[in-house]
């Protein structure tokens, strides 16, 4: 009896010995989960952040208009790459639909659904996300083909316009607090986007921030890189 005991004793123990080792690998490997959840979590929104960089880094269309400085051109690809990037961005509506007539501003109020400004509407269009109020200011003053129609002066929204529109009031030092290519050819592009980005509010310093806010002067300086590099074949040929 006693070795039946002792015989049933040591198996019990041997049982306990094997599930406590498979509880400690167990809990070894809930760790191990728990660790990479946490560092996921942690580390998703810069995940989501470089696969955005890495798709609009390649996605953001040359501008319709074929001449300028091109440290403007590289902040208007900029600007568009943060308010619109994707294709037919001369078209956008704000939330994404696309329009067919150009011939002006859409002027279509869209309802806001996120953000600050939830409850409200937008009738940000086109490539640089013009706000109709906003168009019509800028384009009086550099709008470069207006026409006389019997209920008022229309400004085509077309791309070549949306371009020189935006184009020209960048590049005027008496619309900003600052001279905004002076800065950029300082290299300083970071002070520039601070300054536009009470216009174009994901910028990096405005209200709405994007994944691409933080990626915005990286880009910049690759679209500048490509500005230059095409003025140079222009000039070599």
């Amino acid at each position: 009896m006693f070795f039946y005991r002792s015989k049933q004793k040591n198996n019990q123990n041997s049982e306990n010995k094997a599930y406590s080792k498979k509880q400690k690998i167990w809990d070894i490997a809930s760790i191990l989960s728990l660790v990479a959840l946490v560092w996921f979590i942690q580390n998703a929104q810069n995940i989501l952040r470089n696969t955005k960089y890495l798709q609009v880094s390649e996605d953001v269309p040359p501008l319709v208009m074929t001449t300028g400085d091109p440290h403007i051109r590289a902040l208007m690809r900029t600007i568009s790459a943060s308010e619109s990037s994707g294709k037919n961005t001369y078209a956008l509506l704000y939330g994404g639909d696309h329009v067919h007539d150009l011939s002006q501003h859409p002027d279509q109020c869209i309802p806001i659904k996120t953000q600050v400004n939830k409850g409200k509407c937008s009738t940000a269009s086109g490539r640089y996300q013009f706000l109709t109020s906003t168009w019509l200011e800028k384009a009086s003053k550099y709008h470069p083909n207006p026409y006389e129609t019997p209920d008022g002066v229309i400004y085509s929204f077309k791309p070549e316009y949306q371009d020189i529109v935006v184009y020209r009031w960048l590049k005027d030092h008496h619309q900003w607090n600052t001279d905004i290519l002076t800065l950029l050819k300082k290299d300083r592009v970071e002070d520039a986007l601070v300054e536009l980005s009470g216009v174009w509010t994901s910028l990096g310093d405005g209200i709405e921030d994007n994944l691409m806010t933080p990626f915005l002067p990286k880009l910049y300086r690759k679209f500048l890189a490509e500005e230059l590099a095409s003025m140079r074949r222009v000039v070599k040929n």
